[in-house]
């Protein structure tokens, strides 16, 4: 397809979102003729989601931008199935009171980038699959539905096929994934007229049964479209670092960590990941883009801040650059980094810098700082930390607090208990 008339999906082809879709140039006359509602599923298997998801969000965000609804769909019912694409084992299976709080963990996330507003016509809404799957009839659900797919069919999908290739076990629980995903798509046509599916291209089979489900049962046409898989420069998914997500709550990782994963980006991804994760105009990212040596730095930082804007806020964007100027640039030690705070009882019995390390998350284990100790990576006060053994002094702490760093670019403090 050579032209795309339509805002939105002029939108997301500019900016690299689009992966495939089941008919782009039906879908682009759809959204031509007016409003369009779609919508992305996302089950609640954690307490936050983490960059992985962030650009089905912004799908999402853009959506709204250009006057059409957005639905979230969360998988309060899927959930406690578990989506077998991409996995080698089964997911964990989780209780009811676990899924509400992961459920409302998640939603928090998307207030800070869809308008769930009354007064807005193209107003975002959440809706949970539990209130149609839970109470699904299963003799007469394998009736109505179970015809319109085949084992055969079924065993070609990567979610199936990944699997079962590399000799994992499948059990039938996980197996009924794709069938319920797809009547998702059917029921939310009906009671929505929810028109687009969206997702990441891992989804591709599970959304083809959706739209497929759809217009057999009910005759009428669905759309699909997915985003490409993200890696990064060095084939790294998206996300996944060696210290572990980057979640896009709070309360899983301060905003500091999540500004750092940005100001961060190798240089080569700067470019695309400013038209995937900001809304800047394209022309300001060529010029980004383009700079070269020491001045790609400056593209980082705007990266970084408006993609923590749009995440955590513009505050938060502003503290975190303004304590890493303060951390890099002046030497010191911002407010805003990661920090925990002893008691002058507990700074005298001489805490070992290892379990520090560990405590304040700049590393997982104490090898894993012993390790960073004799390579000279580990620096208390940015003075090498050269002994495994080496205990927090109270000297250390002359200011009322201490940094500990972890190479170059990960730090947190120590500080002394107001209460002594």
């Amino acid at each position: 397809m050579s032209e795309i008339t339509s805002d939105f999906l002029r939108i997301l082809r500019e900016r690299e979102f689009i992966h495939q879709a089941t008919d782009l140039e039906g879908l682009d006359r759809l959204f031509k003729d007016g409003p369009v509602t779609a919508y992305i599923g996302f089950d609640c298997t954690g307490p936050s989601l983490h960059v992985g998801s962030l650009v089905q969000i912004m799908m999402l965000r853009w959506l709204q931008k250009t006057g059409n609804k957005p639905v979230v769909l969360m998988g309060g019912g899927t959930s406690r199935v578990g989506d077998p694409s991409g996995k080698d084992t089964a997911r964990k299976l989780l209780d009811d009171a676990t899924l509400a709080e992961y459920m409302t963990g998640i939603h928090g996330i998307f207030e800070h980038f869809l308008d769930f507003s009354d007064r807005n016509p193209a107003a975002a809404i959440t809706v949970n699959n539990a209130d149609w799957l839970d109470d699904l009839s299963y003799i007469d659900f394998l009736r109505e539905m179970g015809p319109h797919f085949t084992i055969n069919r079924m065993l070609t999908f990567d979610s199936v096929k990944l699997r079962l290739d590399r000799e994992q076990p499948l059990t039938f629980l996980e197996f009924n994934y794709m069938i319920l995903q797809a009547y998702d798509f059917l029921e939310l046509a009906r009671r929505r007229n929810c028109r687009l599916q969206m997702g990441g291209s891992d989804q591709w089979g599970n959304i083809i049964n959706g739209v497929e489900l759809t217009r057999r049962v009910d005759g009428t046409q669905v759309f699909g479209l997915t985003s490409p898989l993200i890696t990064t420069a060095d084939g790294k998914k998206m996300g996944k670092t060696a210290n572990g997500a980057i979640w896009l709550n709070e309360a899983q990782l301060p905003a500091y960590d999540y500004w750092q994963f940005w100001r961060n980006t190798q240089d080569s991804d700067v470019g695309r990941f400013l038209r995937l994760f900001t809304e800047l105009p394209l022309d300001e990212i060529a010029r980004l883009e383009a700079l070269d040596g020491a001045e790609i730095n400056e593209a980082k930082t705007v990266l970084a801040n408006e993609a923590t804007a749009l995440c955590r806020g513009p505050d938060a964007a502003k503290s975190a650059e303004s304590t890493a100027q303060e951390t890099f640039a002046q030497g010191g030690a911002g407010s805003d980094l990661p920090s925990i705070t002893l008691s002058r009882d507990m700074l005298a019995a001489g805490p070992l810098l290892v379990d520090l390390f560990v405590e304040t998350g700049l590393g997982k284990s104490k090898g894993e700082i012993r390790r960073l100790i004799k390579q000279g990576g580990a620096r208390l006060n940015d003075q090498p930390v050269s002994d495994e053994t080496q205990v927090l002094e109270m000297s250390a702490l002359s200011t009322g607090q201490a940094k500990l760093s972890a190479g170059k670019k990960r730090h947190a403090l120590i500080r002394i208990a107001v209460d002594g």
